[in-house]
């Protein structure tokens, strides 16, 4: 007995090690929720599919989801039940039973269900395509993305960009990737899964955009110094927005129309862009960095990186390795800032 005098504390109910655990591994289990459900929302998520095989992707992770809640409330049962029930009223089970039951039979229902959704989700690797449909061909670099679209009826009509995929909206494109150095890979959370580029290797990815849309992209495979920078955008329009957005891609770099922007163009042929850089129509025919052509039009700089604004610009050809450690292209810290603004005014003509 427990001898009590009048101004002790009476002493707390004791609490079994097991439902200890299980009410902190509850509680635990909540507060994960709660912080993970503010990332089901946004630029990147996986849970707002834009399109099918994003979709099947999202099917696969609830189904994950709710079968592994299914499982914690099952076991949670189960242990707060051999918590609470005196040790005479328990139900027994037969160890090769629970053996059989728990270890055999469980795992494969429901390796079963999950291999029925995988191969659903997977199935977009290899859908097949209509013969008019598009084919873009990606290739990763240390980090940024060529992007060439092919026309393989009228080679003629091909063109280069980069960082940045245009899609029409209800229509499935190909794209055929390939790195140029190390794995790579791409992901487009709300429109597909994720596929590795891998050197000298074609790997082939189904992608489909049921609305309109700028949806972002990254690169998910560790490629380098600079892997967290290595972005992209998918922009999806409609089909008459996405053919006159191509036939200005196809069209060679508009000349200089103003004596600002003509000087921007020889700085930038006098500081050797030219070198590792096309422009076509516009004498730069490199093709160690991104394809410029069209470099206005596009949304971001950097490979997503930054905004495509003209001080962004001026800013990145002077100390463009503090912005994006890493990156491969040479500083011009020697010109100064009007020289460095005129050559962003030009490419910010060519749209």
């Amino acid at each position: 007995m427990i001898d009590l005098r009048e101004d002790d504390e009476v002493p707390a109910p004791m609490i079994s090690p097991a439902l200890g655990f299980a009410a902190r591994y509850f509680a635990g289990l909540v507060a994960a929720a709660v912080f993970l459900s503010t990332g089901c929302a946004g630029p990147q998520s996986a849970l707002q599919p834009s399109g099918a095989a994003a979709r099947e992707v999202a099917y696969l992770w609830w189904a994950m989801f709710w079968a592994g809640t299914a499982i914690f409330l099952l076991v949670l049962g189960l242990l707060l039940y051999a918590s609470f029930q005196a040790p005479e009223r328990r139900w027994r089970i037969a160890p090769v039973k629970m053996i059989v039951a728990g270890g055999v039979v469980l795992p494969i229902v429901a390796l079963s269900i999950l291999l029925v959704f995988g191969l659903r989700a997977g199935s977009g690797v290899s859908a097949d395509l209509p013969e008019n449909a598009i084919s873009i061909r990606v290739t990763a670099h240390q980090w940024w993305w060529d992007i060439e679209y092919v026309d393989h009826r009228d080679p003629s009509r091909n063109f280069t960009t980069a960082n940045e995929l245009y899609l029409p909206v209800n229509q499935p494109v190909e794209l055929l990737m390939t790195s140029s150095d190390v794995i790579h890979s791409l992901w487009l959370p709300r429109l597909a899964g994720k596929l590795d580029l891998i050197p000298s290797q074609t790997n082939r990815l189904v992608i489909e955009a049921e609305e309109p849309g700028v949806f972002r992209g990254q690169c998910a495979e560790f490629c380098g110094l600079a892997h967290a920078q290595m972005a992209f955008y998918a922009v999806a329009v409609p089909q008459e927005k996405f053919e006159a957005w191509a036939e200005r891609q196809r069209s060679p770099a508009t000349p200089p129309e103003t004596r600002a922007v003509h000087a921007g163009k020889d700085a930038f042929d006098a500081s050797g862009c030219v070198v590792c850089h096309t422009v076509r129509g516009g004498g730069a025919w490199g093709t160690e960095g991104p394809d410029l052509t069209h470099l206005g039009s596009r949304l971001t700089i950097a490979a997503g990186t930054f905004d495509n604004t003209r001080e962004n610009v001026a800013a990145w050809i002077a100390r463009n390795d503090d912005m994006k450690p890493g990156n491969k292209m040479p500083e011009f810290p020697h010109l100064d800032r009007e020289t460095r603004l005129s050559i962003a005014a030009y490419l910010e003509s060519l749209q």
